[in-house]
């Protein structure tokens, strides 16, 4: 029997070296590839032709959803099947990975043998019989810079725009600092400049870029759902400060105790 060849994609390598380990002792699968960045997501799957990609939504530079979008336009022999696994459990998530191609949508923390067991359905294969015992997986507890890339996940704010890494630097920036947001002109956008060796002129209008694809995208509903309550309006596009002070306030607010 021709093994199940698996290529895995999440940025926390923690989990890539335990699901590497794990899937080391089954001998129907081999891992073929793991990559920790969504744009080599694509190159990887031709360079390696995987059976079943088993990837997370939240990945640097380019979110699991706009991977998906690419994987749709492969030919059909190199399009694998792919299995979302992810610590984001929104019900709009799964509908959109799901429309977008996914086979499955499963969250973290997960079960490691019903992970082995979906990859082995979705590549065409039963099911084992045997009982295993089962290993649950628990990710780290969410970082600041994951919330903030939730957040704009669900904005609609493109992950492969500069605006969304300059926005998402001065947010962690102003909840390190509150009141850096009070000196945006001469310290805020020169810091996010420094950052990326760019103009604090270019930082600014780069912002503003990515806050207006946002509202033209309209979810901000799902975002004000999310939260319980409105924080953002339609009718009200906010400056680049009161959108960095707003999404640093939330974040802030929705730490763990």
């Amino acid at each position: 029997m021709e093994k199940i060849r698996v290529m895995l994609a999440d940025d926390n390598q923690s989990i890539l070296r335990l699901l590497t380990d794990y899937f080391a002792r089954k001998e129907e699968i081999e891992v073929v590839a793991t990559v920790s960045d969504g744009t080599e997501i694509v190159a990887a799957v031709r360079a390696h032709a995987p059976d079943v990609l088993v990837m997370d939504i939240i990945m640097p530079r380019r979110d699991g959803f706009m991977a998906l979008e690419e994987l749709s336009g492969l030919e059909n022999g190199l399009r694998p099947k792919v299995i979302v696994l992810t610590g984001l459990a929104r019900d709009d998530f799964i509908m959109r990975a799901i429309e977008l191609g996914a086979s499955y949508y499963m969250v973290k923390p997960f079960d490691m043998h019903l992970l082995y067991n979906r990859i082995v359905e979705v590549a065409g294969q039963a099911a084992p019989l045997a009982a295993e015992e089962t290993k649950e997986c628990a990710p780290p507890a969410e970082t600041d810079d994951e919330r903030i890339t939730n957040l704009f996940l669900t904005l609609g704010i493109p992950a492969h725009i500069k605006g969304y890494q300059y926005l998402r630097e001065a947010v962690l920036m102003v909840i390190n600092d509150r009141d850096v947001i009070n000196r945006i002109t001469k310290e805020l956008y020169p810091g996010v400049a420094r950052r990326f060796d760019t103009s604090a002129s270019k930082v600014e209008r780069a912002m503003r870029h990515a806050i207006e694809v946002a509202w033209s995208r309209g979810r901000l509903d799902a975002v004000n759902r999310m939260y319980g309550y409105k924080v953002f309006d339609a009718m009200d596009k906010p400056t680049n400060g009161e959108f960095i002070s707003c999404v640093a306030e939330k974040i802030s607010m929705n730490r763990p105790a």
